[in-house]
């Protein structure tokens, strides 16, 4: 293959969908604010979250099957165009003063599920587009997405005032339409865009769907990866979800900005570092390593009420995520089987998006009725951890911040097992040098499925594996410190 046309595929498509994402996430807060400002209910702000979460976990075993039967340019083109219509639906029902609550929640979780299955395909096709050597940097780059949607809040507070919630919902119809002629125009190896071994008369997608897992199981160790990202990304949603009360119970609103902007720095900071190292050379410790680390700066946060201690911890904490997702990417897709791509990349992110909303749910209740009583000045930890964090509003949720980032700890010792480790030595699916694939894709064609992927496996052996989850977008409001929960999957909306 012209290894310059799958690297310059790759940075078209990125390019495309950190242009789409941002204008989402625009799109995403304003819609909070509107849903709010006309409701005043936090009920029906909380179920724009969960209109795109929920949808997105569902849709997402569907999504690697069809990734892998289908024409991957034309799953993309798909995708995009049924999110192009429903956001353009919206804006038509905005400039024509019809819009209510409901259609945000419709709009929300058919965006949602076409990003997941955008997400999944073009994650799949990634170590088909670039170089194995590669690999680790392109994952990095890939978490650069989830920083991009730190500025929006900031930026669509301006945006709105000056062009008004119509004008915010057009320049996302307009990112969504830049995306689509990006998917419909650049030129990709043909391979990456067909799934290898693909057969005519195949199984159904029904029928596919459990083939993510079974692949996983039949991978040692790779089962408890998962599980520890999941537990992982379970953590991470409990601190995206209790960050914004936690930090208002000491400080005000304008110091919370700062602490804002510092934690999508260190997000920022840790995804152009991941993109220019590639990772750590042996994954699982990188993986152990740095999510012990990141436990260590998540416990930090509880240990005393003071702004300048969680502004100093907060861009540590976050650094450690692009790191830790971007390396257990690359190891999915360099290990698993490349005829099950985008089902083995599927069942990850659903696990990973499950959690979030499963913090979402549990967070509240059990900093409300749980913690922040046993916290009281007259609570029954008063006399004991209140002696060391302190007592009264918002030291239950520093309790929660210590012992979800005491069990981060423990994942991480679970990780750095024999038992995990035992990953890397599984054999690599991903050539040496350049990705598997040949002959040029041409936009717009309709090339056959079945010489196509006869072609590509013929006299190759094994091939590319899985991708893992690039950054999603969502219609969701974006939260204080984001990064949290679109790493749990909470950001679901992509063009």
């Amino acid at each position: 293959m012209n290894k310059t046309m799958g690297i310059r595929g790759f940075a078209l498509l990125w390019t495309a969908q950190l242009i789409s994402i941002v204008g989402s996430a625009l799109t995403g807060f304003v819609l909070g604010v509107w849903t709010y400002e006309r409701s005043g209910s936090a009920t029906q702000f909380a179920l724009i979250m969960l209109s795109g979460a929920v949808p997105a976990v569902l849709i997402a075993p569907f999504a690697g099957a069809i990734t892998d039967r289908f024409h991957r340019r034309h799953v993309l083109v798909a995708a995009d165009v049924v999110a192009l219509a429903s956001v353009g639906a919206l804006a038509a029902l905005i400039g024509t003063g019809g819009m209510q609550v409901w259609h945000i929640y419709v709009v929300t979780a058919l965006t949602a599920m076409c990003g997941t299955v955008h997400q999944i395909t073009f994650g799949a096709m990634i170590p088909l587009l670039v170089p194995k050597e590669h690999l680790g940097r392109a994952n990095g780059l890939s978490q650069v997405v989830f920083s991009a949607q730190i500025a929006a809040p900031i930026a669509a507070g301006g945006l709105l005032a000056f062009a008004g919630l119509h004008g915010v919902i057009l320049v996302d119809v307009v990112t969504f339409g830049a995306s689509l002629l990006v998917v419909l125009l650049v030129p990709l190896p043909a391979g990456a865009v067909r799934a290898a071994g693909v057969e005519p008369g195949g199984p159904s997608i029904w029928r596919q769907v459990p083939a993510g897992w079974a692949e996983l199981r039949r991978r040692p160790g790779m089962t408890g990866l998962i599980a520890v990202l999941g537990g992982f990304y379970f953590c991470f949603g409990l601190a995206g979800t209790l960050i914004r009360p936690l930090v208002l119970s000491f400080a005000s609103p304008a110091e919370l900005g700062f602490q804002v902007f510092a934690g999508g720095a260190g997000l920022f900071l840790g995804s152009l570092v991941m993109g220019a190292w590639g990772g750590p050379k042996r994954r699982m410790r990188g993986i152990a390593l740095f999510m012990v680390a990141g436990g260590i700066g998540m416990a930090v946060h509880g240990l005393a009420p003071s702004l300048a201690l969680v502004i100093a911890v907060g861009p540590f904490f976050l650094f450690t995520l692009p790191v830790i997702t971007g390396t257990a990417q690359t190891l999915l897709q360099t290990k698993s089987d490349p005829a099950n791509l985008g089902k083995v990349l599927a069942t990850s992110r659903a696990v990973s998006q499950a959690a979030g909303p499963l913090a979402y749910i549990t967070a509240g209740p059990l900093a409300d009725g749980v913690f922040e009583p046993l916290m009281r000045a007259d609570g029954a930890l008063a006399g004991s951890v209140g002696a060391l964090i302190g007592t009264g509003p918002g030291r239950g949720m520093a309790l929660m911040f210590l012992l979800s980032g005491a069990l981060l700890v423990v994942l991480g010792a679970i990780a750095a097992r024999p038992g995990l480790r035992r990953v890397e030595d599984l054999p690599d699916l991903v050539a040496e040098g350049e990705p598997e694939a040949s002959r040029q894709d041409t936009p717009g064609e309709d090339i056959a499925g079945e010489d196509i992927a006869r072609e590509d496996i013929a006299g190759k052996g094994t091939a590319e594996g899985t991708a893992g989850d690039t950054a999603g977008k969502g219609t969701a409001p974006v939260a204080v410190e984001e990064p949290v929960a679109a790493a749990a999957g909470g950001e679901e909306r992509r063009k």
